[in-house]
């Protein structure tokens, strides 16, 4: 059996965006979705992680308050309450979705992990289904590594930790990414004893170093970490979970209750083949577009997580409309230049753009400007010493390139920096002009755009 429809979407996530437009040209849609509606940012990603990395934050906000002044500390820690919350959030949303989906005559959803079969064909159970337009948004998952004895004792990864009903006294992350610093932040606070273990020697390596190193420091009064170790090993002993490591000569073990890994993402091709349609990847299995979105075959678009690049939701919900333009006639280009993203840890971190390092390696002369937030009256007020914005623009144009903003409130602060780098020329000229409600952190953004200078 065949079923025809006018479009198909792989994945709930941003997909949706295509399916609420499509359905209002009254288009006959089919969607599929293995998982939770809503894709990953609703129900493993950005909202759940979210809900817990603010319990976090005030559970640190209290401790650190004895610099200023005031001694606080959290009481108690109500797990069950905060499951709760995240559950009646990402999990009332996700059936939201689906009844929404479901009540649609104009919708077919297929909760099955889709399947290219051929060229435009999609297996769906016992049926194939085709359409002339198809969008791939479906996502990636967790890239376990390949480590003896891990299968065995198990782990526990972003899809599944927030399932938990309890959390364990004793935990191990492996990565040295967002994703470890940000779940490194919210078990540390509520008090679970935290190692984190990285193969690189940094921390937090695609931000500045210096907000690496914050992070580093600001983690580490709770979390012991290993950094530029491999795993070599894991096994059980007494009940826990024993972690061999080595870095050069040098051999560790740790051990813990439960193992987090938070080692990067894989794409999730392995299981759509697209390559069954004609659909060219790249060699770690990402779909190939061009920038209109366009996959080798005509009439099928792919954005978000699966190309390989900018895994953020909110530049998949742009992307998702570029490819709805292009997809009916439009000629609209992608543009990845101001993508801002943040991490969500302690000190918070957000950026965008690029970093020192990166314009200075494509040949740029750049101008840097530096503040801290302490050097700041709201800042001393704060008593935030970790805190700091750090700007990067061309010499030559005087555009913005890229600026980092680590400390509290850093993704508010980073945003009028993102509507600089969009307007006109990207010139900070419109904040020189303007005047800055004193005391506040406006000031070390506008203190660091003040101090450029040759570094």
């Amino acid at each position: 059996m065949n079923k025809e429809y006018d479009i198909i979407v792989i994945g709930s996530g941003a997909g949706l965006n295509i399916a609420q437009v499509a359905r209002d040209k009254d288009m006959k849609v089919a969607i599929f979705e293995n998982g939770p509606m809503g894709g990953t940012c609703l129900n493993r990603g950005c909202i759940p992680s979210k809900i817990w990395t603010t319990v976090a934050d005030v559970i640190r906000q209290a401790e650190d308050s004895r610099s200023i002044g005031v001694s606080m500390k959290a009481e108690t820690i109500d797990f069950a309450l905060i499951r709760q919350r995240l559950t009646k959030f990402t999990h009332g949303d996700s059936k939201s979705i689906e009844r929404s989906v479901e009540g649609d005559k104009g919708i077919d959803l297929y909760k099955k992990t889709a399947e290219f079969v051929g060229p435009k064909t999609i297996k769906a159970g016992i049926k194939t289904v085709t359409a002339d337009k198809i969008i791939i948004a479906n996502g990636t998952r967790t890239l376990v590594p390949t480590i003896p004895g891990l299968d065995k004792v198990g782990y526990l990864t972003s899809e599944d930790v927030f399932e938990i009903k309890s959390p364990p006294r004793s935990l191990i992350i492996l990565g040295g990414g967002y994703k470890a610093a940000e779940f490194a932040h919210f078990f540390s606070a509520i008090g679970v004893d935290v190692t984190v273990v990285g193969r690189n020697s940094r921390f937090l390596t695609s931000e500045e170093p210096e907000a690496g190193e914050a992070v580093l420091e600001g983690l580490s009064k709770l979390v012991d970490f290993y950094l530029g170790y491999d795993v070599k090993q894991v096994s059980t002993q007494n009940g826990l979970k024993k972690v061999s490591l080595k870095s050069g000569d040098e051999s560790q073990e740790v051990e813990a209750e439960e193992i987090l890994v938070c080692t990067g993402v894989r794409n999730n091709n392995d299981l759509l083949h697209p390559e069954k349609s004609g659909i060219d990847l790249d060699i770690n299995g990402y779909i190939i577009v061009d920038k209109y979105l366009r996959t080798n075959v005509d009439g099928i678009y792919a954005f978000g997580d699966t190309i390989g690049r900018n895994m953020f939701r909110h530049n998949a919900n742009y992307q998702s409309m570029v490819a709805w333009q292009n997809l009916n006639g439009h000629s609209t280009k992608v543009d990845e230049t101001v993508i801002p993203h943040a991490v969500f840890s302690w000190p918070q971190v957000a950026s965008v753009g690029l970093k020192e390092s990166d314009a200075k390696a494509r040949g740029i002369e750049v101008l840097v400007g530096h503040h801290r937030y302490h050097d700041t009256g709201k800042g001393y007020a704060m008593d935030s010493k970790d805190g700091f914005v750090k700007v990067i623009v061309d010499k030559e144009s005087m555009s913005i390139l890229g600026a980092t903003v680590c400390g509290p409130e850093a993704t508010s602060m980073l945003q009028g920096i993102v509507y600089l780098m969009r307007s006109g020329n990207g010139s900070p000229a419109p904040l020189m002009r303007s005047q800055v409600i004193h005391p506040t952190l406006s000031e070390v953004v506008d203190r660091a755009f003040r101090g450029l200078h040759v570094h």
